[in-house]
């Protein structure tokens, strides 16, 4: 996380929500159960960090019309700007993190980095993690 903020701290998005814009580059549209799962943490605390990048303007979240209960997320333009300048510092922290690992240990640590998260997917904790 250091070395992400050390990286990124000037466009003051953290590394959960640079997951969250990326992951939302990537599908355009979904919904905040969605993208919790994507980026592997709970619902609570996924939804406190769409709600802050909503308040920037760089995401949406309307109420999904046919599901009055959830909330479709996408996008601004603003955020999607944000993302573009942000994306060479984050590959830079990235790596910075790998920095001193073989090709072969990155794939390693990667894969078991992988397996971690795999494992622990449906996890649902009610208690949120800090952003």
């Amino acid at each position: 996380m250091a070395l992400f903020q050390q990286a990124c701290g000037q466009f003051e998005v953290t590394p959960l929500q640079y997951s969250l814009l990326s992951a939302l580059a990537a599908r355009k549209t979904a919904d905040q159960t969605t993208l919790a799962a994507d980026i592997a943490l709970d619902r609570t605390t996924t939804t406190g960090a769409l709600k802050r990048l909503e308040a920037r303007n760089l995401v949406e979240r309307p109420i999904n019309a046919a599901d009055r209960r959830a909330r479709l997320c996408r996008l601004t333009r603003s955020g999607a700007a944000l993302l573009a300048k942000i994306e060479g510092a984050a590959r830079a922290a990235h790596e910075a993190t790998l920095q001193g690992l073989s090709d072969r240990e990155r794939a390693q640590l990667i894969a078991m980095m992988q397996r971690v998260v795999d494992r622990n997917a449906n996890q649902n904790t009610s208690a949120p993690l800090l952003e």
